[in-house]
């Protein structure tokens, strides 16, 4: 999986890209940009050097993007090992509040059994979370969300 994805903002509508230009465009690699010709990328014609219009460039990596996205139905995470929405195991999830309205919900996958997280404020709970048993826990008790202080002290010690 790549580091970052490439914004397609970046990306100029009307102007004319090379492989090599739209690649430093979006710091990407050239090869990506072949990769893409591949799947579907139009160029602008059959001639060398191989030009891309900026905005084909833009929708095909808006096209994309929305083609990955999996929206979450009610009751279900998004399960980063299975990489779709799964339902709790058990129908049990946590709620951890980070702030007073919003916090963090966990729960386990009820395929592969991996911790599966997603933000969400709290009341939004019910809508979202239909048919679960949620358990609120306890958020962090000091202001800076830190348990302890830490050990990296800059204080000689004494004695």
């Amino acid at each position: 999986m790549p580091a970052r994805r490439a914004n397609p903002n970046r990306v100029k509508s009307h102007y004319s890209y090379t492989a090599g230009e739209l690649a430093a465009c979006l710091g990407i690699h050239k090869n990506t940009v072949r990769n893409w010709q591949r799947k579907g990328l139009k160029p602008i014609d059959g001639q060398r050097p191989v030009l891309f219009q900026g905005a084909t460039v833009r929708a095909f990596l808006k096209s994309q993007r929305t083609s990955r996205k999996q929206p979450c139905a009610p009751g279900t995470l998004y399960c980063l090992s299975c990489r779709e929405p799964r339902r709790p195991a058990l129908g049990m999830v946590d709620y951890q509040p980070m702030r007073t309205d919003s916090g963090n919900m966990r729960a386990i996958c009820e395929v592969c059994e991996t911790v599966m997280h997603r933000r969400i404020r709290f009341s939004d709970l019910e809508r979202k979370m239909p048919g679960c048993e949620v358990q609120i826990t306890q958020g962090p008790s000091s202001l800076n969300g830190q348990l302890s202080s830490s050990l990296n002290c800059d204080f000689e010690k004494e004695g």
